[in-house]
């Protein structure tokens, strides 16, 4: 067993680990967090180590209001150099909007499940994929990074299983419009550890090119487990929610993201880097719960790191004085 501190082991990837919080998170609360709380929370993000965070959607503020301070979260964060601000763009509009905003990369979604996408974007996935196709046009000609997003690749809570050929048939068609990153999302926790191995392999196997990034939720407690089934499949890069936050409107019950605190906290004790600690990221947990007023589901969270330790019952000192 491996114990905190520890070596690092050789050979073994530096992880990287995209904060999804601020967006995903933050877009299914009820309340609306004011700007200025936002932004300070947000810098505080930006000096703990991730290598992404997904900072504001840039939908019609009239379906997300929670996010309709999109562009001035922007231009007053401070941004780390190390840090790529992603944000998530949905049309030609929104990738004006986020061109004008500076960020660094697209965040494009879509979904592998016919039915999700419809209910989630209104759209026919031909639809979708037709406008993603004009905005990955704008992105490359404006330079900026693109990243797809596949919701319910590891299942529908409507369709039930979503076919792998499926998943694959729709990476193949961003990747012929020259998109490099992908991210395949258990959008409603539905996925386990032996599917997760199997789609995330194949999906290494038929596209080596292309840099692919695992999106779990912890609805049905296997959160963890497929994290460590992806490590496996050989992943190297994981969105996550500080705190746990978020979920998914479409599937009743459907808690939220795997939690940053609960993946690094796996990570550290399989000996990964990922440039972050659970104890760098107890500040901002903290700033997140006061800012939303309720408590957060992380289980790191309430127990704290296996290498915390506490004292022992004062009754028992006394007794074996």
């Amino acid at each position: 067993m491996l114990l905190h501190p520890h070596p690092k082991l050789q050979g073994m990837p530096r992880i990287a680990v995209h904060e999804v919080a601020p967006r995903d998170g933050l877009q299914m609360e009820p309340r609306f967090v004011p700007t200025e709380a936002k932004v300070a929370w947000l810098d505080t993000l930006s000096t703990l180590g991730y290598a992404k965070i997904e900072v504001t959607s840039f939908v019609s503020p009239k379906a997300i209001p929670a996010l309709a301070d999109a562009e001035e979260v922007m231009r007053r964060i401070h941004r780390a150099p190390e840090v790529v601000y992603t944000v998530l763009v949905p049309n030609a509009r929104g990738a004006e909007r986020a061109m004008a905003a500076r960020a660094d990369e697209f965040n494009l979604v879509m979904s592998a499940s016919a039915t999700h996408n419809l209910a989630n974007l209104r759209m026919t996935q031909a639809q979708s994929f037709a406008t993603l196709r004009e905005v990955t046009t704008l992105a490359q000609q404006a330079g900026v990074a693109v990243n797809v997003s596949l919701s319910c690749a590891f299942g529908c809570p409507m369709e039930g299983d979503v076919p792998a050929a499926a998943v694959l048939h729709w990476v193949e068609r961003f990747a012929e419009l020259g998109v490099q990153a992908v991210t395949l999302c258990d959008t409603t926790g539905m996925a386990d550890p032996g599917q997760v191995l199997a789609l995330c392999g194949a999906a290494l196997a038929c596209f080596p090119g292309i840099a692919f990034t695992a999106h779990f939720h912890d609805t049905r407690g296997l959160g963890g487990a497929n994290v460590f089934a992806a490590l496996q499949a050989g992943i190297t890069r994981f969105d996550a929610s500080l705190g746990g936050i978020g979920g998914c409107p479409y599937a009743p019950g459907a808690s939220g993201n795997v939690a940053t605190e609960d993946v690094v906290h796996l990570l550290t004790c399989l000996g990964h880097d990922c440039g972050l600690t659970v104890e760098g990221l107890a500040d901002a947990s903290r700033l997140l719960r006061a800012m939303l007023g309720h408590d957060l589901p992380s289980a790191v969270g309430r127990a704290g790191p296996r290498w915390q330790r506490h004292e022992p019952p004062v009754d028992l000192v006394r007794t074996f004085r």
